[in-house]
């Protein structure tokens, strides 16, 4: 049998194995960045880099870094949360209470007990810095 007459089979055989690898690859790789938007993170005032650590520390397993999302959350540097749609009050009632899905397919958030008063105030002024080098303002919301 000539080679011409085994390279559809070859052929196959190549394309299996060069898949296996590529699906090996992309397993034992680990995890991709799974941010849902960029971020360019300005320089911060003294509130929002408190509110930095305390969202590092409470907030950014779901919502990402620099709330950037993730596949557990949505970002917060998204249109969807400028001030004229989502107030100041709306992130500190979601960290104290809670709060359904209503925007995203992420479910519920529950409340954060352990956050303090400051550090939600601090976390909404460092989400705002954000917002705001990020091109995000208010913008009048309309139903």
């Amino acid at each position: 049998m000539k080679i011409a007459d085994r390279l559809p089979a070859l052929f196959v055989v190549a394309v299996l194995i060069g898949g296996g690898a590529v699906i090996a690859w992309r397993f034992l790789s680990g995890p991709a960045d799974s941010a849902i938007v960029s971020v360019r993170v300005p320089a911060l005032s003294a509130t929002a880099q408190d509110g930095r650590k305390a969202f590092d520390a409470n907030c950014a397993e779901c919502h990402g870094p620099n709330g950037a999302g993730t596949d557990q959350g949505p970002p917060l540097v998204h249109a969807t949360y400028n001030p004229g749609h989502h107030a100041d009050q709306a992130f500190f009632l979601a960290a104290k209470r809670g709060v359904r899905a209503h925007h995203w397919n992420f479910g519920d958030m529950p409340p954060l007990p352990q956050v303090t008063d400051d550090q939600i105030n601090a976390i909404v002024r460092y989400v705002r810095e954000l917002q705001q080098a990020n091109g995000i303002r208010f913008r009048q919301h309309r139903m």
